[in-house]
């Protein structure tokens, strides 16, 4: 009883804020505005949809005895479940981590699930990495060499193994594996910080600050762990025996050229995160509203093929955008 007043109480207020002229019903027009003030547009036929949802006598408005039933046998807090769903940048890692990293809830926080999901998040990004490190390593191939190598993947993956043997295929994958930690850990605590900066009064972050916030922090991560990167392609590029290992590749840079060459290609790099960011975050958001809006009907749960789907296709236009900029860099 003590449940259902307090419950009855918190939609009777959400009810009449909802009615704005005060006659005892929820119209279209009410649930239009209300939501064009909270920053969500939204046309007349979906805000008709949303009212046919609750409208019992089909009258095409919700008295409070609508509002009220609807509400106490549906309670709206599947928010959180939808956020869990459709978590960004757990769906791919394809070696240059550009994507808006995660947002945990604060449940997530306090019961240490987010750690969890990193750790795992991590563990998948080191076994997919090595997974595709020969075609990543014939990317930088054919960025370095162009035309002078030979423009078939085929080609030059039989020209790699002839050159350094099968293992040759793998080079500069152990530093790329390595660097997910740092990176990641990074990247994680720069959007909290930068998140705290850019949350408005009301305690919201929308997709514009969420891109902003996101960006920079992966320009932070990016920033600390430069150096693997330039790292990775040395080693990815070099030739059979010129480097001993990541040590001895880090060594040898050091000695020849100073620790400016560490930073080579940064600039063009970070320049690849903004489109990147920009582009992956935006479609990805189209795709997953467009989703919700069409499907969503019994459960926000979208399955894993729609988030694969949805990650490959904002993933690739991203990498679209910054590609040139990535060629630049290596």
């Amino acid at each position: 009883m003590k449940y259902l007043e307090e419950h009855e109480k918190k939609m009777k207020i959400a009810f009449t804020s909802l009615d704005k002229n005060s006659d005892g019903k929820i119209e279209a027009s009410e649930i239009l505005n209300s939501l064009k003030a909270l920053g969500i547009n939204i046309s007349a036929d979906h805000a008709e949809k949303i009212l046919k949802s609750m409208d019992v006598d089909g009258t095409l408005t919700v008295d409070w005895n609508e509002w009220r039933d609807h509400f106490l046998f549906n309670p709206a807090d599947n928010i959180q479940e939808i956020i869990r769903y459709w978590k960004h940048s757990t769906v791919l890692d394809i070696g240059d981590s550009l994507t808006i990293p995660d947002e945990f809830t604060e449940e997530e926080k306090k019961t240490g699930q987010w750690w969890r999901q990193l750790l795992a998040g991590g563990m998948a990004g080191a076994v997919s990495r090595t997974g595709t490190a020969p075609l990543d390593r014939l990317k930088v191939m054919m960025q370095v060499h162009g035309t002078k190598g030979n423009s078939n993947m085929l080609a030059g993956l039989k020209q790699m193994v002839k050159e350094g043997g099968v293992r040759s295929l793998w080079r500069g994958n152990g530093v790329n594996v390595i660097k997910i930690a740092p990176e990641t850990a990074m990247k994680f605590w720069a959007y909290e910080q930068y998140k705290k900066l850019f949350t408005s009064e009301s305690g919201k972050l929308g997709t514009a600050e969420r891109f902003v916030a996101g960006s920079l922090a992966g320009a932070t991560a990016q920033t600390s762990i430069y150096p693997m990167e330039v790292m990775k392609t040395r080693l990815a590029v070099g030739k059979t025996g010129q480097y001993n290992g990541m040590f001895d590749c880090a060594k040898k840079i050091l000695k020849k050229e100073g620790v400016r060459a560490f930073y080579k290609g940064y600039i063009p790099n970070i320049l690849g995160i903004i489109p990147y960011a920009g582009i992956d975050l935006a479609i990805y958001e189209t795709l997953k509203n467009a989703w919700l809006q069409k499907y969503a009907t019994d459960s926000a749960n979208p399955g894993v093929l729609v988030l694969l789907g949805c990650g490959t296709v904002s993933s690739t236009c991203g990498q679209l955008a910054s590609y040139p900029l990535a060629l630049i860099r290596t």
